[in-house]
């Protein structure tokens, strides 16, 4: 082969592979600027720079029509509670999404003989949000519990009331970015609060905690309150 013609053929490689990247990018990406739940988190880095690519509001303004209920006559706002039917992490793997997290995030798991390896009948939780260790059991399944980091209720004021119904179900069912296991109590408290309202007991998991929500409302496009934002603020200085 020429010189001329193995320069060509270099060329031809490389058109073909920046082609071949431009179709992974798109590929990835959804209408309207839609992210999808495992295209991976923004870059790692101090909380201030993740900070400064979120937008702010000054007040949640609250929305009509929220209703996590699916029964008749109700809005079904996110999709039935923990469906298998989502597009992300552990979708359509026949177990449903509250399962799926206790498998990943308890230890000492025992599962339901027969389901095929989905349902959990017990195991232990190291729970980041009080710092405590808990053992759980399906007799008592509400010492654990699934919270989502940005809260369902303030992602619906905050701008998913003009979502597509099968994005408000991803977003429920998250387990990339949304989905932590917790002590029942502690999700209890904190309610549909963010930061600006509510932090973990548990100061060690803070930065951590204030992180993914960051992470939650940079995926989604989710803007956050201006008090959020100050309690971040406040709290990166210690933050690695």
């Amino acid at each position: 082969m020429t010189h001329r013609r193995v320069v060509r053929a270099l060329l031809a490689c490389g058109v073909a592979a920046a082609l071949a990247l431009a179709v992974l990018l798109v590929d990835h990406s959804q209408p309207g600027g839609a992210v999808g739940n495992d295209v991976g988190e923004p870059p790692a880095g101090p909380l201030a720079q993740l900070l400064a690519q979120v937008r702010t509001t000054p007040t949640r303004l609250a929305m009509l029509g929220y209703d996590r209920s699916c029964q008749r006559g109700h809005a079904c706002s996110f999709g039935s509670r923990w469906t298998d039917n989502h597009t992300g992490r552990g979708g359509h793997n026949s177990c449903d999404t509250r399962d799926d997290v206790l498998r990943a995030q308890l230890v000492d798991v025992v599962l339901k003989p027969g389901t095929h390896g989905c349902v959990v009948l017990s195991g232990t939780l190291n729970d980041p949000y009080t710092g405590r260790q808990l053992t759980w059991s399906r007799r008592d399944p509400s010492r654990v519990q699934i919270d989502h980091i940005y809260p369902l209720a303030l992602a619906w004021d905050m701008g998913a009331a003009s979502w597509p119904a099968q994005r408000r179900i991803d977003f429920a069912n998250d387990q990339t970015h949304e989905l932590v296991a917790v002590d029942g109590h502690a999700n209890q408290a904190k309610g549909d609060a963010g930061p600006g309202s509510w932090l973990p007991l548990n100061r060690g998991y803070r930065c951590t905690y204030l992180r993914q929500f960051l992470v939650v409302a940079i995926t989604y496009d989710l803007p956050i309150t201006t008090a959020d934002a100050a309690a971040i603020k406040h709290t990166a200085g210690g933050c690695q």
